[in-house]
């Protein structure tokens, strides 16, 4: 028979909430596996009668049999016929190498991290919003999908590929999709690219960790935007660059801060057609300053072309690697903000030299791209669905956006001060209060409000405090009464 403190760890398996999930004979069997590994059950040492155990922790004969078997299965424990069981010899560790006792289930220790691994758990990742609540900012609106054309087309997909598209795919990406890629960026953003160029990958934030890992080497020295992305920049972090920020004014980034730098940089990360939160679009000289310092350095540019897609007053401004005949410039696009964020599909259109090696990289991280998504988006995109989803949404988040910023300036004044963009997926908002960032955006999420503050996105003073107020993914009147909880929440901050 198991002693008091054994019976009562037995016990205590049972009743712990994390294994609430598991069988009860499972339960069983892990509590004695433990004691076990333990040392609270020696070599040699025999287990109750099954009828015994069972009836001291009120369950049936057959739960603890089946406890048994699987400890016998695994090899902790010998039942000898007519004897009963026992803990196995094989349980026993090797001389010299002591046993901490741990009566009970396990308990949680603090892990060990590498300088790499605690730099991307202090840099707290890139933000969940699994949980839309206003106002996440970049988050599209997906009930207005056309979910029957995307069905069709991916049962077209499966009828013409069949098991085929459900083995692994080509680490750089389909075919189909890299030459609607390829033309999509060639006739919307003025790119110079070619279906040989492009990479599929995940996501942007992806594309960001393989150039912050192929591109430098720790220690490192890269330019960014300040204020700025913070996932790209907590990316450069985590692989150990050295980031240096670039101030910005209303025409981007200040080209003239990187190129008077004495100190050389590998890199620029930038994002010149929409600025990340500023929403400044870089002017031309500076676009065309920027492609010859890479060129005579020699640089990398890093072209973060987001939510491009999403202008609002005229045509969007040209992407950087179509004006650069050097191929310095790596883009980056993403279909998670023009179509859906559940989709998982970004890309990266390279230089001729960097394919080969961006690829290889890819491999290692997570090998492919799922291939039906891929041949559904190419046929999307192909036939012009794509194109006719984004014209469609640009209305409605234009549409979107105005009506914002009349219920700010309406019942936020006073509060904060909205700076308009000209696209993009997200408006920013300066407190021109007393009250302070964090405490706004504490408060708001507990009235169900998630807010974006601005202090964080900046890797230098001097810091803007403010915040952003993602738009696109709320129809007017959830808008209309977000605003109005969260000017409630500034009214009782300020009593």
């Amino acid at each position: 028979m198991f002693k008091h403190s054994q019976l009562e760890s037995v016990k205590a398996w049972l009743a712990d909430p994390a294994q609430a999930a598991l069988p009860l004979h499972a339960r069983i069997q892990r509590a004695i596996r433990q004691l076990i590994l333990d040392g609270a059950l020696g070599v040699g040492k025999p287990l109750p009668a099954s009828r015994a155990l069972a009836a001291s922790l009120g369950v049936s004969r057959d739960t603890v049999e089946a406890a048994y078997g699987q400890l016998h299965a695994e090899g902790f424990i010998e039942r000898r016929v007519g004897s009963g069981s026992f803990v196995s010899e094989m349980t026993q560790r090797p001389s010299g190498r002591g046993q901490a006792r741990r009566l009970g289930p396990p308990r949680t220790q603090a892990a060990t991290l590498s300088q790499r691994g605690a730099v991307m758990f202090k840099g707290g990742g890139v933000r969940d919003f699994s949980v839309l609540r206003p106002f996440v900012p970049g988050v599209p609106e997906t009930r207005g999908f056309p979910v029957p054309i995307w069905e069709r087309l991916e049962r077209q997909v499966l009828k013409e590929y069949g098991s085929q598209a459900l083995r692994h795919g080509d680490p750089q990406g389909m075919a189909p999709l890299r030459r609607a890629i390829a033309d999509y960026v060639n006739l919307e953003r003025g790119a110079h690219a070619s279906a040989d160029r492009v990479l599929v990958l995940t996501s942007s934030q992806q594309a960001m960790a393989l150039c912050a890992n192929v591109l430098l080497d720790a220690g490192e020295r890269i330019f960014i935007e300040d204020p700025g992305y913070h996932g790209a920049r907590r990316a450069f972090e985590a692989a150990g660059l050295e980031c240096v920020p670039i101030p910005l004014d209303a025409q981007g980034l200040l080209v003239e801060r990187l190129r008077a730098d004495p100190r050389p940089a590998k890199a620029v990360c930038l994002t010149p057609s929409h600025q990340f939160p500023t929403g400044a679009t870089l002017a031309l000289d500076r676009r065309l300053a920027l492609i010859e310092w890479a060129a005579r350095q020699p640089a990398w540019l890093i072209e973060d072309d987001y939510d491009s897609e999403f202008h609002y007053a005229g045509r969007p401004t040209a992407c950087v690697q179509g004006l650069d005949p050097h191929e310095r410039t790596i883009y980056i696009g993403t279909f998670t903000k023009s179509l859906f964020p559940g989709l998982r599909i970004g890309y990266m259109v390279l230089p001729s030299a960097l394919v080969e090696p961006m690829t290889v990289a890819r491999t290692l991280l997570d090998g492919h791209s799922a291939s039906i998504a891929q041949l559904t988006l190419a046929r999307f995109i192909e036939g012009g669905h794509f194109g006719a989803h984004v014209r469609a949404m640009r209305g409605v988040y234009a549409e979107r956006l105005d009506t914002l910023v009349r219920l700010v300036r309406t019942h936020l004044a006073g509060f904060v001060e909205p700076r308009v963009p000209i696209g993009g997926l997200q408006l920013p908002c300066l407190l021109t209060c007393a009250i302070a960032e964090q405490d706004a955006i504490a408060a708001a999420r507990r009235a169900g409000i998630e807010l974006m503050g601005l202090t964080g996105l900046h890797a230098a003073e001097p810091r803007q405090a403010g915040f952003l107020l993602g738009f696109a993914a709320y129809a007017p009147d959830e808008l209309e009464a977000a605003v109005k909880t969260l000017a409630g929440v500034f009214r009782a901050l300020r009593r």
